[in-house]
Order: structure tokens, then C-alpha cells, then sequence
């Protein structure tokens, strides 16, 4: 069961009548803990047997939050070492040691659960990685022949990343002094939340908690919104992404064949059939949460308008970028210690978040160019700062369509390790962007044959659909209009009767169900 199925919206509006049929805060937690778990189960039928969700999955899911909820609790157990020293009349001296060793004690714990979280999803992800590196690199058949088995055998529980992302921020923020939570009713439906669950946005517990202690029926503007961030959220994946995705699988997986323009317009493609895909999917999630009284982060705001690699980062999965900030960049220093170090620990973290994203070299690569793409972004402001013509020139409308064509170009490009992480295919791409003919079959069976289009025709709608987002750009960011909500109200059946009538048969997974 994914967002974009019949069987979804039977399981919503019964949710959400059970949901609402009392004012007890606890009735509703446990309906939101039960229903999350069900529609985990449902959602990795297709992957995996039922039973084995049952009885492996769901089971680690509560366990890992269980050991999250426990440390928690004890790294927020007093923020000074306890009443009983006071009574002891202790020296000064004595006092701040006594604080030191429990400061010390806290920060022990809190390694420990980053450890624990770290592990388990090093544990389902990168084992069979590490060992075929590792059996390639020692020439030993046998550590090979293990990763296979591990590989074939071992599958990382779906949103396994993001839900592991969360419990290291919970922990973070108590050790910084946000309270824990007492409750591990309350914890748990925050983790195992189904609209967030699998593939973000990564939210924070204490805002949750927060909306917890107001929770009340949703206003009649707020559950027209709602539901139109659902029908938003379904015209984009089933409608747009899915029909690009068709294309975009059928390119690639006909590259021998693709002409440098062919591949050029897969690239294109696939970044849109991606940002379409996972907003779209955050679309649903947030107008699921809204009918149920939470207010999820928004994850994009136009990321493809972005005129600087790290405003792309501020606009693109804007929840995950925060979590680099708050957790991984600024804890290694972030600008605070020179532009060397800056550059150093901007590389580091984008490495990081690509080996996050999969256990192929490919993902390093993509998160490495990301990382040197904001080092040379940082290298120039730097020269900018210094030189006053060349801060200007960048600010001239001249000026700002280069920097955008030059995000955009690299963004675009990049995306070729993300959607082929083996190294040799993606080399392929690249080696072939400029002087390629294509196989005389390629333009039938990729476009005649599927769409009935030629390849210029596709370009066109694909190009239709990038002025069409930058129409919705200028409306939205540019003059702030936004629709009033009886005409959202008027559009939700259009549209979702639209995307029923209209969507391809069977439709395409979620691409970040993958990560």
C-alpha cells in the first residue's frame, strides 16, 4: 500500500474517524501507533513477505525506538549532577569536578546511542558493500562470496535511514538540554509516525510533542489544505513523475543504443521525474498529517531556481540539510575556523550524506561532487567579499542566469551517479554526452513505440513542464499568491479524479523508498 492507492484512502478516512471519535490524547496515540504499523506491514508486502515484516521489522523498529526512548531518558536524567550532592557541602572545587563527571557520563551516553543508531544502519546498508571492496582489494574469493550472501539475504528495512537520522537528532537535542520525553507511548507514535515514516520529512520530536498538547479538530481552511497538499501531492508522482519515470527507465536501460542528445534528455528527465517523485511524496505525507492535527516541515521550495549550489541545499530535501547543519557541519566546526576549515567540513559532510543515500561508489561520487561544487561556491564568495567588481557582476541579471545555468548544469549532471551508481555505466554516460549517434531502433523503441512522440515532441512537454514550475515559482515566491481555500476545495476531486483516470497502470515506487 503506497499514498497513491485506493486502498490509502479507505485507510486514511478510517483513521481519521477513529482518530477524532474521542478528545483523549492517549486514545489517539495508540490509533496513530496501530495504523503506522499496519501501514508499515502493508508497504513492504510487494517486498518482502508479510510475516517476515511482522515478526523481524517491526519488532526492530520498536526495539530500536525503545533503546532511543531509555537513553534518552537517561542522558536528560537531571542536567547537573543531583540533589543528593548538594547535600554534602561540597567545596566549589568539588562541585564543578562532580559536574565534570557527570557531563562526562551524559556525553558517554550519548555516544553510545550514536553508536547503537550508526551500527544497526551500518548493519543492514554498507556490510556487503565493505566486503566486496574489501574482497577486491585482498584478492580473496571467499570474503566475495560472503557479501553475496549477505546481500541476497539481508534486506534494510524500508525508511531505515531516516528513521535512524531522527533518534541521533533526539539524542543530540536532549544532550543540549531539550527535555525527554516521559511518555514512551508518546515517543513511539512520534517514530513510528506513518506519514513521515518512510521517507521523511525528518522531523523533530519536541515540535511534535509540542502539537500534542493542542491537538484539536482541524479547522475547515486547514482540511481543505490538507487535501490539497494530497491531490498536489498525487498529480505530481502518479500524473507527471510516473509517465517521466517510464521514459527515464527506458533510456537507461537502453544506453548502448542512446545518442548524446538521447542522453542529454535523460538527464533532464530524470531530474524532474525525482523532484517530482519525492515532493509529491512529502506533498501527501504533510496533507495526511495535516487531517490529523500535525504540521509536518515543508522539504522544497523550487529547488531548480536556486542560483548557487548552497541555496540549491537550502530549497532541496530542506529538512535533511538542516540535519547536516545542526548535527554533522557545525559539531566539525562549520565557518567558524578559517576558510580552509570550512571547505574541509563542507566536503566531509556532503561525502557523508552520499554514502548515506546508498552503499555504491556511485553515491560517493555524487556526494563528493556536491562537496567540492560547495567548495569552489565558498571559494568564491570568499574572492567576491574581497572584490568589489566581481560582487557586483554576479549580482547583474547577466550575472545570475550564469550562476543559475552553472547550479543547474552541475545539479543535472551529477544526478547520472545517482541514478546509475555503477561507476562503469555512469562513466559510460559522461563519455558519451557530446558526439554520439543513436542506433536507428533507439528513438522507436524508446519514444514512438511507448509514447507515440518523437524525441524533439518530448522535449518540448518536458520543457512545458520546467515553464510551467517556474509559472507556479512566480506566482508563489514572486508575488505571494496562493489559492483561497473553497477554490482548493473545488480543485481536490478534479484532481485526484484526474490522476485516477489518468495515471499510468500500476505506477512506478517512490524513488527514495530506496534510501
Amino acid at each position: 500500500m503506497t499514498f497513491i492507492s485506493v486502498k490509502y484512502g479507505i485507510l486514511l478516512l478510517g483513521i481519521l474517524a477513529i482518530y477524532w471519535l474521542k478528545r483523549f490524547t492517549s486514545w489517539r496515540l495508540w490509533v496513530l501507533l496501530i495504523a503506522s504499523l499496519i501501514f508499515y506491514a502493508t508497504l513492504q508486502i510487494e517486498y518482502i513477505p508479510l510475516l517476515f515484516v511482522i515478526t523481524l521489522y517491526i519488532p526492530l523498529l520498536l526495539v530500536i525506538t525503545l533503546i532511543n526512548f531509555n537513553l534518552g531518558q537517561a542522558i536528560a536524567l537531571n542536567t547537573s549532577p543531583g540533589s543528593y550532592i548538594k547535600n554534602q557541602n561540597l567545596s566549589n572545587e568539588d562541585w564543578l569536578l562532580a559536574q565534570e563527571l557527570w557531563n562526562q557520563r551524559r556525553l558517554k551516553l550519548l555516544w553510545l546511542g550514536i553508536g547503537l543508531n550508526v551500527l544497526c544502519l551500518f548493519s543492514f546498508k554498507y556490510i556487503p558493500f565493505v566486503l566486496t571492496n574489501l574482497a577486491g582489494l585482498l584478492n580473496l574469493p571467499a570474503i566475495q562470496q560472503t557479501a553475496n550472501g549477505i546481500g541476497n539475504s539481508l534486506i534494510a528495512p524500508l525508511g531505515l535511514s531516516f528513521f535512524i537520522f531522527e533518534c541521533i537528532a533526539y539524542l543530540i537535542d536532549l544532550y543540549r538540554g531539550a527535555p525527554a520525553s516521559n511518555q514512551f507511548l508518546n515517543f513511539a507514535a512520534y517514530k513510528l509516525f506513518f506519514p513521515k515514516l518512510i521517507s521523511g520529512p525528518i522531523t523533530r520530536y519536541h515540535p511534535f510533542a509540542g502539537e500534542l498538547k493542542t491537538l484539536q479538530f482541524p479547522t475547515l481552511d486547514r482540511l481543505t489544505e490538507g487535501l490539497w497538499l494530497i491531490a498536489c501531492g498525487a498529480i505530481k508522482k502518479a500524473l507527471i513523475a510516473d509517465r517521466i519515470g517510464i521514459l527515464v527507465d527506458l533510456c537507461f536501460g537502453n544506453l548502448e543504443r542512446a545518442g548524446s542528445g538521447d542522453l542529454w534528455l535523460a538527464i533532464l528527465a530524470y531530474g524532474l521525474q525525482l523532484y517530482l517523485d519525492f515532493s509529491g511524496y512529502v506533498d501527501m505525507a504533510r496533507g495526511s498529517a495535516l487531517l490529523l492535527g500535525f504540521n509536518l516541515p515543508e522539504n522544497f521550495n523550487f529547488p531548480y531556481f536556486s542560483t548557487s549550489i548552497a541555496d540549491f541545499w537550502r530549497r532541496w530535501h530542506i529538512t535533511l540539510g538542516d540535519w547536516l547543519r545542526n548535527y554533522l557541519y557545525f559539531p566539525l566546526g562549520g565557518s567558524r575556523k578559517g576558510l580552509r576549515r570550512t571547505c574541509f567540513n563542507l566536503f566531509i559532510v556532503m561525502l557523508i550524506i552520499g554514502i548515506w543515500h546508498g552503499a555504491t561508489w556511485g553515491f560517493v561520487v555524487w556526494g563528493g561532487l556536491h562537496g567540492l561544487a560547495l567548495v569552489v561556491h565558498r571559494l568564491t564568495q570568499a574572492a567576491s567579499e574581497r572584490l568589489n567588481g566581481l560582487k557586483w557582476w554576479w549580482q547583474t541579471g547577466f550575472g545570475v542566469l550564469v550562476a543559475w545555468l552553472l547550479t543547474q548544469f552541475m545539479v543535472f549532471t551529477s544526478w547520472i551517479f545517482f541514478r546509475l551508481p555503477s561507476i562503469k555505466e555512469a562513466s559510460f554516460v559522461i563519455q558519451n554526452l557530446w558526439g554520439k549517434a543513436a542506433d536507428i531502433q533507439f528513438a522507436e523503441n524508446v519514444y514512438l513505440k511507448p509514447f507515440g512522440l518523437e524525441r524533439f515532441e518530448i522535449a518540448i512537454l518536458l520543457t512545458l513542464i520546467v515553464l510551467l514550475m517556474g509559472f507556479v515559482y512566480s506566482i508563489q515566491r514572486g508575488l505571494k499568491l496562493q489559492l483561497n481555500w473553497p477554490v482548493k476545495l473545488l480543485l481536490v476531486p478534479i484532481s485526484l479524479l484526474t490522476v485516477w483516470l489518468l495515471s499510468p497502470e500500476g505506477g512506478l515506487p517512490y524513488i527514495y523508498f530506496d534510501f
